[in-house]
């Protein structure tokens, strides 16, 4: 039998008229707890103050008292005077009162939670509840993708750098400082700089110069989950630049740096060709031929190997060295990447402007019939040749791009080294280096050339 009662009782300004006065309440609330053999009580009353939400002083005191085991069962008159809201009903019956055994009793709907009836309208109430929950869900995912399909800025979360947004044209709009900014980074990071770097250059966080980088907003087009679609706001990048932004990032990314040592994976014996490993030796850090390494066999070339072994900061230090001399001599940087200065994409271009005028003038023979078996064989070979040669300028554009980025590392890494987090290091290293050969003493540096 329950000992106390909470009879809590709401009115709001809008409600007087229905006759549900805070007294008659009151009268109502506290001759049903009698009957229902409650020998003491406590009212809890609301006076003025809405049921859509849980923001009351009486309510609040009420879940207060319920935590602290101070009543054993809550009466209202009628269930909307403890909530509006079904979901803030569920969460007091479900949350607060069930978790602390306190029954739940609502006069006028004949609800008791200390029942079985009571307990199995929970349940319903839960099932109605979620597929409210779910219902507003969707229809918000929709609302946001029409949205997005319109061209409008999304809304929710943060609006992204470097813009501010049109509440009334429900558009974004480029924040002029903001622009310059985001210019500056996008040129220091191509020039080499790492993101690190860039922060410290404009007094923003690493992962935050990242994210602004590579938001493809910046390009005029608003992203939705999977898709794309295009956008009502001014782009404050270029889709070409973009697309060399992100084939920066690609590069200077290209490993996950499962790798604990920045040469790992690349260093080779130059005696039996098995890979070097790093292996910690006290404080020292030594590279091994992983042939005098017979824990794993796999690895090994040749059981006989006698290669030298190394400090691993004496062969980085050398890798780096080369590296840090081909940043402050252009010459060195041509000689090591074997730049010619023959353009050979220009070359290209010019056959196949030949080839296509051969091409045409055959065409013309064609058409006025002269010997069009031999002549539809000789366009066949044309276009074969036009198409290899497009291969061609591709491959030779592509690597143009590659030796530019590179050019554009090498050329800062002096400066901007000692500023990069060991990941940054070693996606350069993956995009410089192609391996490192050690033969005892000498030691020879291959590069990735195209």
């Amino acid at each position: 039998m329950f000992i106390k009662a909470g009879l809590y009782a709401r009115v709001s300004t809008d409600i007087q008229l229905e006759g549900y006065s805070i007294d008659a309440q009151k009268e109502f609330l506290l001759n049903y707890a009698k009957s229902k053999g409650f020998t003491e009580y406590e009212y809890y009353i609301d006076g003025g103050y809405s049921g859509k939400d849980l923001n009351r002083p009486a309510i609040q005191k009420l879940i207060q008292d319920v935590k602290q085991n101070a009543i054993d069962a809550v009466m209202v008159f009628k269930l909307d005077r403890i909530s509006r809201s079904q979901k803030d009903t569920l969460y007091l019956i479900e949350e607060i009162f069930n978790k602390y055994n306190v029954g739940f009793i609502s006069m006028r709907e004949n609800f008791d939670t200390t029942s079985p009836f009571g307990k199995a309208m929970i349940g319903v109430l839960s099932v109605f509840a979620q597929l409210e929950r779910e219902t507003i869900l969707e229809r918000t995912r929709i609302g946001i993708r029409k949205r997005a399909e319109s061209g409008l800025w999304r809304g929710g979360g943060k609006i992204p750098f470097p813009y501010t947004y049109d509440k009334e044209k429900g558009i974004l709009i480029p924040v002029p400082e903001q622009v310059e900014i985001l210019n500056k980074m996008i040129s220091l990071y191509l020039s080499g700089k790492s993101f690190r770097y860039i922060g410290q250059i404009v007094n923003m966080d690493e992962r935050l110069v990242q994210q602004r980088l590579l938001s493809i907003t910046n390009t005029g087009v608003i992203p939705y989950k999977n898709e794309i679609f295009e956008g009502l706001h001014e782009a404050v990048v270029s889709k070409e630049l973009y697309e060399e932004i992100l084939r920066v990032n690609k590069l200077r990314s290209k490993v996950k740096f499962e790798k604990h040592y920045l040469l790992s994976g690349k260093i080779i014996c130059g005696h039996c060709g098995a890979k070097y490993r790093y292996q910690k030796s006290g404080k020292r850090l030594i590279l091994y031929c992983y042939s005098r390494q017979k824990s794993k066999p796999r690895f090994v070339k040749d059981p006989n190997c006698k290669n030298k072994s190394w400090d691993a900061f004496e062969i980085e230090h050398i890798v780096i060295e080369q590296l840090f001399s081909m940043s402050l001599n252009e010459d060195l940087f041509k000689e090591t990447f074997n730049l010619t200065k023959v353009n050979v994409i220009s070359e290209m271009e010019t056959r196949k402007e030949k080839i296509n005028k051969q091409i045409e003038n055959l065409l013309k023979f064609i058409s006025e019939g002269i010997v069009v078996e031999e002549t539809s064989k000789k366009i066949k070979e044309l276009e074969k040749e036009r198409e290899i040669i497009n291969i061609k300028l591709a491959n030779n554009i592509q690597r143009e791009k590659d030796m530019k980025i590179s050019h554009d590392i090498v050329k800062n890494i002096s400066q901007t080294w000692n500023y990069m987090s060991f990941s940054e290091q070693r996606s350069i290293i993956e995009h410089l280096i192609d391996y490192v050969e050690i033969d005892n003493d000498k030691v020879s540096i291959f590069y990735n050339i195209s």
